[in-house]
């Protein structure tokens, strides 16, 4: 015969239930908005180069691993095919490309747009991401006007520094921002901080090959104007004038900086080239070769559009949280700044001779003491408010405690102290408790181990 388990015994064969605790509802919406704040806030550190940025830039190193065709060669790269030498083109004679770097800036490269649609010149703009991310309509300018769009990165690092995944993602950043500003994909490169093809060395070789077999046409320069300097506008143009006739890839700037001397260069620069014969033109154009332009299409176009439209959203809602903070600021300040007048002020009128803060209060006042276990200093608590000669009652509300504080009151035999004596109900129903019982209208609470 089989005896039946006893009932609340527990059945190890049962599972034990536990007890989620869930996230209350109320706390969602902020919970959100917080991600989404951060998350904006650490888009807009990253276009503004502020996270995951890197300012090394290598020192000039040997030149033993670079072909002497690179070397001796024009400031087009072509090491898009593997396992082949790498070539290398020069603009024919009488053509000069116009290239600007770290753009576009929302000061300069209107500016300088407008000196080349002025004289119908055309040139080449090597954007970074992180300007093209908020400065997108300039993108689309440049190619509706007719000029090619190269990349310059997003975060502007000197690539020798870098491993494959980060030039990937430096790469594929800025051809992102290309598709969400303008729809564009572009197949010209130049690295930064680079100058001259004979510049080329052990360091940023590999670099460049590593780029064209990611299929892109390395762009340096044959002259450079030098205008990150500001040197003065005839210095520009005269580092930047090709010699003999020849053809040249020019190294200018339309951002980081003052860029007005740039700007008046052009000025004379281009109508006085044009006089001598030299057309300003696009790279591919140049050199006879297909637009590097190709559409961006499906996914990958509105990829970029979402990011270009978040980066905008950012850029909105944290300039104003930075006006937000800075009103608070002032307001902040300025409460400080009245505080330390206002107590300059009420110090001196308290100090003065016979100052009073009005009719002496005499009315009687009842003073409330809960107590839970404060035998050890119950007695000198109740002593320090009866030492006073002000008309009070003490009601000492005992919320029980089981070391006999009730009792020590009581021993005191004190004519206006009272004890109310309830079960553990907490300080809430000890005060309400000693409201009460109090005599007087005018009622003062405090802990049993204050004393005064």
């Amino acid at each position: 015969m089989t005896t039946p388990a006893p009932r609340g015994r527990h059945n190890p064969r049962k599972k034990k239930r536990t007890t989620r605790r869930r996230l209350p509802m109320r706390y969602l919406l902020p919970s959100l908005l917080l991600v989404a704040l951060l998350a904006m806030l650490m888009l807009r550190g990253y276009v503004h180069s502020e996270i995951l940025a890197d300012h090394r830039v290598q020192p000039p190193a040997s030149t033993s691993h670079v072909p002497d065709e690179v070397l001796d060669g024009g400031p087009v790269i072509d090491a898009r095919t593997p396992g082949e030498r790498a070539k290398t083109l020069r603009i024919p004679d009488h053509k000069i490309v116009l290239t600007f770097d770290d753009g576009p800036d929302p000061v300069w490269t209107p500016k300088v747009l407008d000196q080349l649609k002025k004289y119908d010149a055309h040139g080449v703009f090597f954007v970074t991401g992180t300007m093209a991310s908020r400065y997108p309509a300039l993108v689309q300018r440049m190619v509706d006007e007719g000029h090619e769009v190269g990349l310059h990165t997003f975060n502007h690092p000197d690539l020798s520094y870098q491993s494959t995944g980060r030039i990937d993602w430096e790469l594929s950043q800025n051809q992102l921002v290309l598709a969400g500003a303008a729809g564009i994909r572009t197949s010209l490169f130049r690295p930064p901080y680079s100058s001259f093809s004979d510049a080329m060395d052990n360091k940023s070789w590999p670099v460049t090959q590593y780029i064209g077999s990611r299929g892109y046409l390395t762009v340096v320069n044959d002259t450079d104007s030098e205008d990150w300097k500001r040197p003065g506008v005839r210095a520009i143009i005269d580092q930047a004038t090709p010699r003999h006739g020849k053809g040249a890839v020019i190294l200018m700037h339309d951002s980081g900086g003052d860029r007005s001397q740039t700007v008046a260069a052009l000025d004379k620069f281009l109508p006085r080239m044009q006089d001598r014969g030299y057309e300003f033109t696009n790279l591919t154009a140049a050199l006879g070769a297909p637009s590097a332009h190709t559409p961006a299409t499906g996914f990958a176009l509105w990829k970029g559009k979402a990011f270009v439209y978040a980066v905008d959203i950012s850029e909105h809602v944290t300039s104003v949280l930075v006006v937000g903070l800075a009103v608070i600021g002032v307001l902040v300040i300025t409460r400080f700044g009245l505080m330390l007048l206002l107590s300059f002020l009420h110090a001196r009128r308290v100090r003065r001779k016979g100052f009073r803060w009005g009719e002496p209060f005499t009315r009687p006042v009842s003073v409330l003491v809960p107590a839970y276990n404060e035998r050890k200093c119950i007695e000198s608590t109740v002593r320090s408010l009866v030492a006073s000669d002000y008309p009070i009652e003490v009601v000492v509300i005992d919320d029980g405690s089981t070391d006999g504080t009730a009792d020590v009151v009581e021993a005191m035999g004190i004519p206006n102290v009272r004890v109310v004596r309830q079960r553990n109900a907490g300080k809430p129903a000890a005060l309400n408790n000693g409201i009460a019982h109090a005599r007087y209208d005018v009622v003062v609470m405090m802990d049993g181990d204050t004393v005064f």
